[in-house]
């Protein structure tokens, strides 16, 4: 029998000192701690940029309603062995009791792996779907061995909705189908560039793809892409960079003359703060879009529309609203509601119970586990959210508005306008 933090605690055996993580003293009182994992520092910081704002404003919630919680964040710091060493901390040092978890496969993985290894229970979001529980696996390439997770949970799209989405948007412009793919060697690059992601999609819709093969986060230098995307004649141009990435590449695209009729690109162009960088050079670039203000939901823990959540991010920050405001604030509201529900909000198998049954409208949308919208390997441990797609436009005074313009996978969430080609 493996031997975890909660077998030690409920078992009390005399070889707990052999664990690999402490025991903890018993939780005393109602009070939980809740851990928050996201990346603060790093090339993937802009995900994090709504945080402070989203945990003071439900610390202040929780307190009205009479929940006793505590929130200790940790700065993965864009790094999966840094993501890991807080998972532990927060564990060990903290003896949280539940961690929630945000941004990209680099912080989500390890933190979600060491949990479940220690039974703690996770509520873990912003990553495709797919890297993050396939990703987890001790042999991704084996679906036969894949496993279920019993104490992490995760909500979020997945890359079918991401790969039509940008497809919907490509098939309304006239282009030849040729596609210049621009994937990194990471946790979302190599599951968008395998047959999970958009190779068979493109293929089965039409497109052809020019794929340069894999690159590190952080090249300074993307001439060779350019010139197989140049050389190929792609008109389309798709990939999942990082958001400085995506700055150099475009830039070096644009001074070496590749200038493809559209571009969608995925997790770079999330953010108003990257797309304010390219200056004149954003206007018309197109991303997925998983939260604005435009979202026909409402809060569960505070019940305000979507639009006034952004309002209050932006009067309080003093910047515009960013797409992890809604997701930020959809964790704590599970968190709140799980919490609420669990017969000992501090004991990890009571918790992970009550997440396991979350039937919640968010923000976000509806997050409920098991539902039969996904593989039957991952329904118990993944909820998908809607997913629309946007484009940037510039405005005279030279700050950009996302605006939607595919909702095809959900059209509840309404259309700001027509997508058009790049200038």
């Amino acid at each position: 029998m493996m031997l975890t933090r909660r077998t030690v605690l409920k078992t009390g055996l005399a070889a707990a000192a052999t664990s690999t993580l402490a025991m903890p003293a018993l939780a005393k009182g109602t009070k939980v701690k809740i851990g928050y994992v996201s990346p603060q520092s790093g090339p993937l910081s802009a995900f994090s940029e709504a945080d402070d704002y989203m945990i003071k404003r439900f610390l202040e919630t929780a307190t009205a309603q009479g929940l006793d919680v505590e929130v200790v964040v940790k700065d993965s710091q864009s790094n999966p062995n840094r993501a890991a060493e807080v998972a532990r901390e927060l564990i060990v040092r903290d003896e949280v009791n539940l961690i929630c978890v945000a941004s990209t496969p680099e912080t989500t993985n390890p933190v979600c792996t060491i949990a479940e290894s220690e039974e703690i229970p996770v509520i873990s979001s912003v990553a495709p779907w797919q890297p993050w529980f396939i990703g987890q696996q001790g042999n991704p390439n084996d679906p036969g061995s894949w496993q279920e997770f019993d104490y992490v949970y995760h909500f979020f799209w997945g890359l079918e909705d991401n790969v039509s989405t940008f497809i919907n948007m490509w098939d309304r412009l006239d282009t030849n189908k040729v596609v210049g793919a621009l994937w990194p060697n990471d946790g979302d690059g190599n599951a968008w560039s395998a047959d999970v992601g958009m190779p068979p999609a493109a293929a089965a819709a039409g497109y052809n793809l020019i794929d340069p093969g894999r690159y590190q986060n952080l090249t300074d230098d993307f001439s060779a892409q350019i010139n197989a995307f140049k050389n190929g004649g792609a008109e389309i141009f798709t990939g999942i960079p990082i958001p400085p990435d995506f700055t150099t590449f475009w830039t070096q695209a644009r001074q070496q003359g590749f200038t493809p009729k559209v571009a969608s690109v995925a997790k770079a162009l999330l953010f108003p703060e990257s797309v304010q960088q390219l200056g004149d050079l954003a206007h018309n670039l197109s991303c997925e879009v998983y939260w604005t203000p435009e979202f026909p939901y409402a809060s569960s823990l505070t019940g305000e529309s979507n639009s006034d959540l952004a309002a209050g991010f932006e009067a309080a920050a003093g910047r515009q609203w960013t797409q992890p405001v809604g997701f930020t604030h959809a964790l704590f509201e599970v968190a709140a509601d799980a919490i609420k529900r669990a017969g000992d909000p501090t004991d990890g198998d009571d918790l992970a119970e009550a997440i396991a049954a979350t039937n919640l409208d968010t923000v976000v949308g509806n997050i409920a586990w098991g539902k039969d919208n996904l593989p039957p390997f991952a329904q118990k441990n993944v909820a998908k959210t809607p997913l629309v797609g946007g484009q940037w436009r510039r405005q005279d005074d030279g700050s950009f508005d996302l605006i939607i313009v595919e909702n095809g996978n959900a059209p509840d969430i309404p259309l700001g306008g027509e997508i058009e080609a790049l200038a």
